[in-house]
């Protein structure tokens, strides 16, 4: 009999609050495992970084990368965070320095050729001999990958190409897969060959897995709140049971100066960060429920990068106030947030649908989760060349808006992957700007 365990960790997105007391549990469970001669095996299955905090966006990842070494990780892939969310030359160096393997099978160059830095697959053999095919896949954001320099392939369809040199290779398959959960059941269910699927994206938490045809799905949620364990039990390379388990992270024995150890990570990018920007004569106030001199230069500053004929953005983006000397730090914390400028063409028909729609009451309250938003609440809407006048009449740019004309409209791209405008933008063409943040336009033009 050969015990074999798999720790996982996924989407903790920067969060490293709680990053000395998992660091500390892993190298603990390690020792443990080789103490009593059992193979460990520790994969991250996807945003681990995330540009919000200080250490990441100051040191273009590679302080996470430091951080996956010193924990030992034997292999990652790579979710949206880290795939789209880096200028391509940044993505093409994070893992220079990397101790461990990065397997994303659906990731190519332009000229349809993996990158040297990752394989499509890896296999490991274990102290008994048994081989362990890795396959990594990642979310298929495919356009957004295009206009960085990628060619990202339908991860299904890459898994087809792999799965038989995979089954000829290894005894047992592990999937790495940021696809989400709904993927990772229809991948259970089409390609039984594959033992386990370490999922992640969807921030899903599988508290014991979940068993699916032959195939045992996990997942450890999202921030560093639980570490996955999935235990395998072999007889003579077969496998003969599986089990999955989640510790909270919490419950985990406290480490030493942890809170002092995580506040140096976040200190040490904050420090690199305070770089001058420009300095204001003037303070900008910041206010969510209100169209503030802060928010309406940046509304400008997103309609004129884009050469849009207008643009609305929520207030709700800004998160903070400035004034006097401002620092690249003063403009992570106020815009947080990995989202793109992008601009869509509508009629003025379905542009006035969208606009009503954003004047709504209970709009400025709402509640928003993901598509790269950092902040809580939407906001008030701002609006840059866009006017309303009694019984909802709206002009753009002084002018009536003519129902039949076409618009280009700037926006926030998070308007275009969510709930919003849903009768309206979903099958309207889109052009994305990348890589460019919105506080790389607020940045723009406050030194304008």
């Amino acid at each position: 009999m050969e015990t074999i365990h798999i720790y996982h960790t996924n989407d903790v997105h920067s969060h490293l609050k709680r990053w000395p007391r998992i660091q500390h549990f892993l190298t603990n469970q390690r020792t443990l495992y080789s103490q009593i001669s059992e193979d460990f095996l520790l994969f991250d299955i996807g945003d681990f970084i995330d540009r919000w905090h200080p250490l990441s966006e100051a040191t273009h990842g590679q302080g996470n990368i430091e951080l996956l070494n010193e924990s030992g990780y034997t292999a990652v892939t790579i979710g949206n965070n880290e795939g789209v969310n880096f200028p391509y030359e940044s993505l093409n160096h994070l893992y220079d320095k990397g101790d461990f393997d990065v397997v994303v099978a659906n990731l190519y160059n332009k000229d349809s050729q993996h990158p040297a830095w990752l394989k499509p697959y890896k296999v490991y053999q274990t102290t008994s001999g048994t081989a362990i095919g890795v396959i990594g896949l990642t979310a298929h954001f495919s356009l957004l990958y295009e206009l960085l320099g990628w060619h990202l392939t339908e991860p299904l369809e890459e898994l087809g190409k792999w799965i038989q040199p995979l089954k000829e290779q290894s005894d047992i398959i592990i999937l790495l897969s940021h696809l989400g959960l709904s993927h990772d059941e229809r991948i259970a269910m089409e390609y039984p060959e594959i033992d386990v699927i370490l999922g992640g994206h969807t921030h899903h938490a599988l508290p014991e897995g979940k068993h699916l045809g032959q195939t045992l799905i996990a997942g450890a949620g999202k921030h560093g709140r639980y570490v996955g364990h999935v235990t395998l039990h072999i007889d003579e390379k077969k496998l003969i049971k599986k089990q999955a388990k989640l510790y909270n992270v919490m419950e985990l024995p406290p480490v030493p100066d942890e809170k002092a150890i995580s506040k140096e990570l976040y200190r040490k990018g904050k420090k690199i960060l305070k770089q001058k920007i420009t300095t204001l004569t003037n303070e900008y106030k910041h206010d969510s429920f209100q169209v503030t001199e802060l928010s309406q230069i940046l509304c400008n500053a997103l309609r004129e990068w884009c050469d849009a004929d207008c643009a609305f953005i929520n207030a709700g983006l800004i998160l903070g106030s400035l004034s006097g000397d401002v620092t690249a730090y003063d403009l992570l914390t106020i815009c947080p947030h990995p989202i793109n400028p992008c601009k869509i063409e509508l009629t003025g028909s379905e542009l006035r649908k969208v606009l009503l729609e954003t004047r709504e009451e209970d709009w400025a309250h709402k509640h928003v989760v993901g598509l790269g938003f950092r902040g809580t609440v939407m906001g008030a809407s701002v609006y840059s060349r866009i006017a309303f006048k009694e019984n909802n009449d709206i002009l753009i740019n002084d002018l009536e808006l003519d129902y039949e004309k076409t618009y280009s409209l700037a926006i926030p791209d998070m308007f275009t992957f969510g709930h919003f405008f849903k009768e309206v933008f979903p099958n309207k063409q889109k052009e994305y700007f990348l890589p460019e943040f919105l506080r790389d336009l607020l940045k723009w033009k406050l030194q304008q």
